[in-house]
Formats: C-alpha cells, structure tokens, sequence
C-alpha cells in the first residue's frame, strides 16, 4: 500500500522541480518506494514503471483522470473522464530479459528500454537521434546471414520491426487513446504519458499547498512543519475562518 505525507510529497515535488523529465519520475517513485533501491527502479521497463506511476497517482488522487486534449483538425477543445483502469495493463509474467527477432536475414537481440535509456536520450537534438540512440541502447546483438553488424546497418524498416515488437511487449509504455472531436466528426489517436499527467496534477497540489502554508502561517504564525502536519480538512477549515 502507497502511503506518503503531505510534507513528503511537497519535498519530492521540490527535487523534481528542478529535474528532468525521466529523472523525477523516478524521484516521485523513491519517495513511496524507499525499499527499491534507485538502481533498481533505473532498470524497470518503462510500461513496468509506468504501472508504479498509475498506481502512485490513484493513491494520491483517485481512480477518476481528466484529461484535456485539442482536437487537430479544428482546434477544438475537449475534456475526456476515464478510470486508472481503463489504461492499467496488469501483466501475467514478468516480460522476459531480452527477445529476439529475425527478418529478412538479419537477427536481433534486444531488451526493453528503461529509465536509464530516457536519461540517455534526454539530450538526443531530434527525435531520430533519440530512436537512433534507444535502439543503440537497447540493441544486445545484431548479425546479418550469420555475420555481426551494427544498429548503422540495420535497414530503417527492420529497426521499424524491432519498435514495434518492443510496444508489442510492454504495451503500458505505449498507451494509445482513441479520441473523436463530436464538433468535426473526426477521430484520431494521441499518446499518453501518465508521468508526465501525474507530474502536472503535483505540481498543481503543491502550488495550492504552499498557497495555504503562506495564509495560514501570515493568520495563526504557524510554523509549516505544523501545518503541513494537519490533514487537510483541517487545513481547509482553518482557511475557511480566515476568508470569512
């Protein structure tokens, strides 16, 4: 079970302020997992990892996600509601190590992409440096009729197998929605990065956090380790005294 103050979370949000994307995730998950060593959480699969996010954010603000999405067609703005459930993909077994692929005479080894190959690519200055820097990562062996060869002369189309055999295998890292605009009739599909969505609804509590901290403190002169110590029906009932 999740279980995470008020005062934990708003030093986890303050570390993760001024971190990247890929590293505050993993930030978030050290401060609810302190039994999982960094390097462990570094070499989770991303959809593995994604999976401890979706459950991190249900324990802080529930099941119910409101997500906002611009339609591409006509700009039109639309709010979908969905469950944590509705994107969870609960695996049977624990993917394997590595896998394998043989196309066209070339044979290929390879594992899931994890952490540390987001901090890696984090730096990439397109989005094809990035793949091309995933693939160099996350490639174990490469041979073609029998012969080593590197990921350079791997034909882009075999490359293009190997994404998509790596969605195949961790789908949570690769959540898909179908959305439809009802003001165009159009429908299309956009990714979905839970870290991300998480970090912005913290990031949102914090800023409502501190905003309370600083009232509270300028009213009663509380200090903040007390009143971040309160629940927050305490908290928001004493708001309610000084607003009035």
């Amino acid at each position: 079970m999740i279980s995470i103050t008020t005062a934990e979370l708003l030093n986890a949000w303050e570390r993760g302020s001024s971190q990247s994307s890929a590293q505050r995730v993993l930030t978030l998950l050290s401060a609810v997992h302190p039994d999982m060593p960094e390097v462990q959480l570094l070499k989770l699969p991303v959809g593995q990892r994604d999976g401890l996010v979706l459950q991190l954010r249900e324990a802080l603000f529930g099941p119910q996600l409101s997500i906002l999405a611009v339609c591409p067609f006509c700009a039109e703005r639309l709010e979908l509601a969905m469950n944590v459930a509705d994107i969870q993909i609960v695996a049977d077994d624990p993917a394997p190590e590595s896998f394998m692929l043989k196309c066209e005479d070339f044979e290929l080894a390879f594992r899931l992409p994890d952490s540390q190959d987001l901090l890696r690519i984090e730096t990439a200055c397109s989005i094809e440096d990035a793949r091309r820097l995933l693939f160099e990562s996350c490639l174990l062996s490469a041979s073609y009729k029998g012969q080593d060869c590197t990921v350079d002369q791997v034909p882009q189309e075999i490359l293009d197998k190997v994404e998509a055999a790596m969605s195949d295998a961790d789908p949570q890292a690769d959540v898909q929605l179908d959305l439809f605009c009802p003001a165009c009739q159009r429908g299309w599909t956009a990714a979905f990065e839970i870290a991300s969505f998480l970090w912005n609804e913290i990031n949102a509590w914090a800023q409502r956090v501190l905003n309370e901290v600083h009232l509270l403190a300028k009213a009663y002169a509380w200090c903040e380790v007390d009143i971040l110590a309160m629940s927050p029906t305490r908290r928001r009932l004493y708001l309610e005294r000084v607003m009035q």
